[in-house]
């Protein structure tokens, strides 16, 4: 019950809380309504650090979400042409964060980095299309276990301006375990290829819980 009411949050969070708490307490001294407002704020900024346990269904025949959010797109794509996989088709769903989900990010399913990279770019919308060619993005290609591949990209949002990874070129990763987070809204595409997919458009998924696809 405490860890649900207060959960731990992401090492990325504690600057940002820690700013937050110090002006919280100098505006208090100024005025009680922007004392509050900051109050406000600084809940928020704790709420939106957040890095709560999840527990995977710990079964590689399925893809778990790699992010919290709403499905906003599920569609056949190329592959990411930073991968030079442009010419190789894939199944595509996106993942949108708002400013109220946790941004942890996760991998669906246990695999090993076989690459890892970063572009920089612009700041739009993440929920339109044209944030993935556009937007600043960090691009990971896993190899499963299985021997498959997939492809997740962080994408950051019109408020976002730091994508963090948390893993190395190389690394052996179990299902649910963390890749990264994205700072303030955003947005995350899985590119899977021979699955079937589970997940419905306009639903709402939890990262490393809910269930995107199978065998």
């Amino acid at each position: 019950m405490f860890n649900s009411i207060f959960p731990k949050i992401h090492k990325e969070g504690y600057k940002f809380l820690a700013i937050s708490v110090l002006i919280t307490f100098i505006t208090l001294f100024i005025s009680k309504f922007l004392g509050v407002l900051f109050i406000t704020i600084t809940v928020w900024i704790y709420y939106f650090f957040r890095d709560p346990e999840r527990y995977s269904i710990n079964d590689d025949s399925y893809l778990v979400s790699p992010a919290d959010g709403l499905i906003t797109d599920i569609s056949e794509k190329s592959g990411p042409e930073e991968l030079r996989l442009e010419n190789t088709s894939y199944t595509r769903v996106s993942v949108f964060m708002n400013i109220f989900n946790c941004h942890v990010n996760r991998i669906p399913s246990s695999g090993k980095v076989e690459e890892i990279f970063y572009k920089p770019g612009k700041f739009l919308n993440a929920s339109l299309d044209k944030a993935s060619e556009e937007n600043e993005r960090n691009y990971f290609k896993i190899k499963l276990i299985n021997g498959e591949e997939i492809i997740i990209v962080q994408i950051a949002g019109l408020i976002a301006r730091r994508i963090v990874c948390e893993v190395e070129q190389g690394q052996d990763l179990k299902q649910g375990d963390r890749i990264g987070m994205i700072r303030f809204g955003s947005r995350v595409d899985i590119y899977f290829k021979n699955k079937k997919v589970l997940a419905k458009l306009g639903q709402n998924v939890v990262a490393g819980e809910s269930l995107l696809a199978s065998e």
